[in-house]
């Protein structure tokens, strides 16, 4: 769990990330209008420069578009996040600060920039960060997290070469979060949805009207927590809401201590990679002995690439082939677990994956044959980059 508790005499400051541009706003609303003494800097990320709006529960305090030698959010957090909540943090008017990021903008870069500079030394060491945000409409939640929509679809890329789908970007909002606050309504398969994204140990809140200014101030962000949720490591499997009535929602696990044999992995990614599911993981493949590789997917496209040595980039672990998938089953798809349950041989995208995931496997004979693979043509190297021997 997050630490609670202010430590007196810093002001802190919560980070609020979202997909949805009329969400962000009703969110910074219901949150200025119940705490007085919270203030708000909202980003907006145009081609050549950033639009600053600085809110407060009377009303706009500051409004100015801020150029920008590179247009990124990165730059915008180092060159204007930075001082302006260092000068707002200052003034005296204001005890809590709210950073409210672009459109599709992921929580921890800003957040861990943020905690960067409120360390000891730090230009925000008057500060503490408390809480990073993710709000999501729980009525749309299923059809952007599975769906093929992109960002720049929508308008609502970060730049000029975001090509990352919606869904994409609503899962790492999701998934890196310290607390996630939904709008629209709980309806079970959404709900258990929701909470198989959520990172371990967040917090939910259900409705922006029992969203608090307060309740915000009262934690502290733990960011080595929020690395950790983010590293494709730290995927979990939510067991919580089992058995829940009208839950159509799951997660399975695929895991291996074999590699990937690197054909059938291409043969089989179609299968593994496409179609309605949230999937992230690491794995590893036969003929590239010692490296960590990415497996992130979700709005139907899957990432894939090369992480780097594995005991640098997953310490303390050996090698190993972890996916976690996230889906959930429609009305037929539920009702063919059912029916298997009754001894009628229906599968479902479950097991479609479990069998796609062993199939694409090398079997242990194969993993002894060892240098050998190095050898072998590089049928990877489009993703993953040209292998060194």
């Amino acid at each position: 769990m997050y630490q609670t508790g202010k430590s007196r005499g810093n002001i802190p400051v919560s980070v609020l990330a979202t997909t949805d541009p009329v969400l962000r706003d009703s969110a910074l609303f219901g949150l200025l209008m119940d705490g007085p003494g919270l203030v708000a800097v909202r980003h907006d990320i145009y081609a050549e420069h950033l639009r600053r709006v600085v809110l407060d529960a009377t009303g706009v305090v500051e409004d100015v578009l801020v150029p920008l030698e590179h247009a990124c959010l990165s730059c915008a957090v180092r060159e204007d996040a930075v001082p302006t909540i260092a000068r707002l943090a200052r003034d005296g008017r204001w005890t809590h600060v709210l950073l409210a990021l672009p459109v599709s903008a992921e929580p921890l870069p800003a957040a861990r920039a943020l905690a960067a500079e409120a360390a000891p030394g730090g230009a925000l060491a008057h500060t503490r960060i408390a809480t990073s945000l993710a709000a999501v409409d729980l009525d749309s939640l299923q059809h952007d997290l599975f769906g093929d929509d992109t960002l720049v679809e929508r308008g609502l890329e970060l730049s000029a070469d975001d090509e990352r789908s919606v869904g994409e970007a609503l899962a790492a909002q999701i998934e890196q979060a310290d607390l996630v606050v939904t709008s629209g309504k709980a309806e079970a398969t959404t709900s258990g949805l929701l909470d198989r994204l959520r990172g371990a140990g967040t917090r939910r809140v259900d409705g922006l009207h029992a969203l608090s200014a307060a309740d915000l101030a009262a934690w502290t962000h733990s960011p080595a927590r929020a690395e950790h949720r983010a590293h494709p490591l730290g995927a979990v499997v939510f067991t919580g809401s089992g058995g829940v009535l009208d839950d159509h929602s799951w997660t399975l696990e695929l895991r291996s201590s074999l590699p990937f044999h690197p054909e059938r992995l291409l043969d089989r990614i179609e299968t593994l990679g496409a179609g309605g599911v949230r999937a992230r993981g690491v794995f590893h493949v036969a003929d590239r002995p010692g490296l960590a590789c990415l497996w992130d997917g979700a709005g139907g496209q899957l990432a894939v690439g090369d992480l780097g040595p594995w005991r640098e980039v997953c310490a303390g672990t050996v090698p190993h082939t972890r996916i976690v998938v996230v889906g959930v089953s429609d009305a037929g798809a539920a009702g063919a677990v059912e029916a298997k349950g009754r001894g009628v041989g229906i599968r479902d995208d479950r097991q479609r994956l479990r069998e796609a995931f062993h199939e694409a496997l090398c079997t242990p004979e194969e993993v002894a044959q060892g240098v050998e693979w190095l050898w072998r043509e590089d049928h990877l190297a489009p993703w993953l980059g040209a292998r060194s021997v």
